[in-house]
């Protein structure tokens, strides 16, 4: 018998000052069997980076051609596509043919070894960013994760913070690649 995802359930509240995004968001997160706290709580930290209208969490892990969150305009055409963790070089080269612009929010102990290995092989594609996020900082987002959340997050000049009223996580990106 295959296991299900777990329901997780935030209202995210945003006072993005560097794009002038303010909103509450009530979002439901599946967090797959095999996923961790932290990544679940990396895509939720993408989300809140990135949150409009349209952007929605993808299938992520359950299915290898969705992005971890995308945006979709009303064609159908993906405006916008996320993905964290580690992807390999070639399902990023495939998204940057498939999106209007592609992000991914690296994080982890094997970050920067990835980001070494992969470099050279997406320098071609002028719609792609890669962001690093701090592995202390994404260690204690997970610390965040609880079966209904309610969250603020603040970003300012690049840095994002978010707390639940109690604990508090500052997170500042590192870019690594900017998209052209």
């Amino acid at each position: 018998m295959a296991l299900s995802a777990t329901i997780f359930k935030a209202e995210l509240t945003i006072s993005d000052m560097d794009r002038g995004h303010y909103a509450t968001h009530a979002l439901v997160l599946a967090r797959h069997p095999s996923e961790t706290d932290e990544r679940m709580m990396v895509r939720l930290l993408a989300f809140a980076l990135n949150a409009g209208e349209a952007l929605v969490f993808g299938k992520g892990l359950s299915d290898e051609d969705e992005p971890a969150l995308w945006q979709k305009d009303l064609t159908g055409a993906i405006q916008l596509w996320i993905d964290v963790g580690l992807p390999d070089e070639k399902s990023v080269r495939r998204a940057c043919g498939r999106s209007g612009q592609v992000m991914v929010y690296a994080y982890g102990r094997g970050a920067e070894r990835w980001w070494q290995d992969v470099q050279s092989g997406l320098a071609r594609p002028d719609n792609l960013a890669v962001i690093d996020l701090p592995q202390d900082g994404t260690q204690a987002l997970a610390a965040l994760a609880q079966r209904t959340m309610q969250l603020q997050c603040t970003v300012q000049d690049g840095t994002a913070w978010l707390t639940d009223g109690a604990r508090t996580v500052e997170i500042a990106p590192v870019v690594l690649r900017a998209a052209r």
